[in-house]
């Protein structure tokens, strides 16, 4: 094949291409113009949509991109009303206590860390109550205190009624909490040596507190409290004939409104007729009754409605959080109402179940589940650190009376750890030192038996306590340095170490 051969394909290429346009020739210019000015009107209103497709694509993405981001979804029932509504259903949190042996998880949901091959694996779990309204776990309490004597006909809200109470400052707290937003005030009689800013949260809460020289739990502050409810009404509504027994309750209306009772010789009653035909007294005078103000003595030591709080709340709850599957439950005794509330729902619930008490220096419960007999050697002639009890830990029970909620649970009650203030400072410097938590004086306590109780099971255990509350509320006493020193109590974190080791 020659040279022209070579170039005769171009050739015959271009001579193709010019048939091709010559059979698109339109037989007229006009024809020719419109055809092209069709296609030319549909190739720019293509390209002017996809223009405008990308830049609305564009617009959006960049409002999108400024919206901040969604929150979580609440579902109806997640919704509460209010304050009331916010108390109880607190979560188990997680955090670790190491040790050179290994690591407990505190507050967990998830087995000990197994990074490190001699760990025990004892999960400790904390139910977070100083996430409550007032600060801790005593809002349970006052709410249900309130509640129960409201469906009694005792409480009517919003008619001035005060709520009056004996207590170290938590209690107080979640009344003066849970009072305001149901409608009552408060007032509280309180130890003259407890940490100030108990006293301050009170009082900013609209609170009237009155402090006295520390006493018993059944002593001075307690029959204050119920002198001052009985006081402040005219006519007695339930005052019961022992001191033990609980509420009591006067109201500013007259004994005649309170008997249902009237001088039916009086003009307009004459031959005893009724005032208002099928209406009794008692129909007329009840309504006036209810909204007179009342003074009402809580009664927290003695009161059911503490046992029932828990029994009914706090068990239920830790029983469906852990689905049941736990080994062991610690607490500490103020009241008493905690331990023997909870502790009865979870031993019925679960019968192989340990109930654990964590008890304080100062006190006698320690003594009284182990030996069976209220006594403790801090408490003896000439050897008290302060008035009441021998303890920084305020609101234990006294060495010699056992409080009706106490004895509520007693035969559940399975061991008892007796823990020192130096050991409870320690445990609430390591917590904050390990895992950042700001936890009180009985929070600690109970954490400390944890560890103690730990020691003494099995891997895979499971431990539930309670987190009754927040430093902030132990500042200037349990958190202080210098009152500690002052009071010889040692400050050392350390001492956790050796007891994890």
């Amino acid at each position: 094949m020659g040279f022209a051969d070579h170039i005769a394909f171009p050739r015959l290429s271009f001579t193709l291409s010019e048939r091709f346009w010559d059979r698109l020739r339109f037989p007229s210019r006009f024809t020719r113009d419109l055809v092209w000015g069709l296609v030319l009107g549909v190739t720019l209103s293509l390209s002017s949509t996809s223009v405008a497709t990308l830049f609305q694509n564009w617009r959006r993405k960049r409002a999108i991109a400024r919206i901040p981001p969604r929150p979580i979804e609440l579902r109806s029932d997640e919704i509460v009303p209010g304050v009331i509504g916010l108390i109880g259903r607190s979560q188990l949190n997680s955090a670790q206590l190491r040790s050179d042996r290994g690591s407990w998880s505190i507050m967990a949901m998830a087995t000990a860390s197994p990074a490190r091959s001699d760990a025990l694996g004892v999960e400790i779990l904390g139910k977070a109550e100083f996430l409550n309204p007032g600060g801790s776990v005593k809002d349970r309490v006052a709410l249900k205190i309130i509640e129960d004597a409201e469906a009694q006909g005792l409480l009517h809200p919003h008619t001035g009624s005060v709520l009056f109470e004996g207590t170290v400052g938590s209690t107080g707290i979640s009344l003066a909490t849970v009072g305001k937003a149901k409608g009552y005030e408060c007032c509280i009689i309180m130890p003259d040596d407890v940490a100030i800013e108990k006293v301050q949260v009170l009082e900013k809460l609209g609170a009237k507190v009155e402090r006295v020289r520390p006493a018993s739990i059944v002593d001075e502050k307690q029959n204050l409290a119920r002198k001052r409810a009985l006081e402040f009404g005219n006519t007695e509504l339930v005052n019961p004939p022992t001191p033990r027994a609980p509420i009591a309750v006067s109201t500013f209306a007259e004994s005649s409104e309170v008997g249902h009772t009237a001088d039916l010789s009086s003009p307009g009653t004459k031959d005893n007729s009724p005032i208002l035909p099928n209406i009794s007294l008692a129909q007329v005078l009840r309504p006036a009754l209810e909204t007179k103000p009342r003074g009402f003595f809580a009664d927290q030591f003695e009161n059911e409605s503490n046992f029932q709080a828990h029994y009914r709340g706090t068990g239920p709850e830790i029983l469906r959080q852990t689905s049941g599957r736990l080994d062991a439950f610690v607490s500490g005794a103020g009241t008493g109402g905690t331990v023997a509330g909870t502790g009865m729902f979870l031993k019925k619930a679960l019968p192989e179940l340990r109930i654990v008490l964590s008890d304080p220096e100062g006190s006698g419960l320690y003594n009284k589940v182990k030996f069976n007999v209220m006594f403790d050697l801090k408490e003896s002639e000439g050897t008290k650190r302060r008035h009441q009890v021998d303890t920084v830990v305020e609101g234990i029970v006294s060495t010699y009376q056992i409080t009706q909620n106490f004895s509520l649970g007693l035969d559940i009650i399975d061991d008892a750890y007796r823990i020192s203030d130096a050991e409870a400072v320690a445990m609430s410097r390591y917590l904050v030192a390990h895992d950042g938590l700001f936890l009180g004086s009985s929070s600690a306590c109970n954490l400390v038996a944890c560890v103690r109780l730990a020691k003494t099971m099995s891997k895979g255990s499971r431990i539930a306590t309670i987190l009754c509350d927040s430093g902030s509320r132990h500042q200037s006493k349990f958190w202080s340095d210098d009152y500690l020193r002052a009071n010889d109590i040692e400050i050392d974190p350390t001492i956790i170490d050796r007891l994890l080791a």
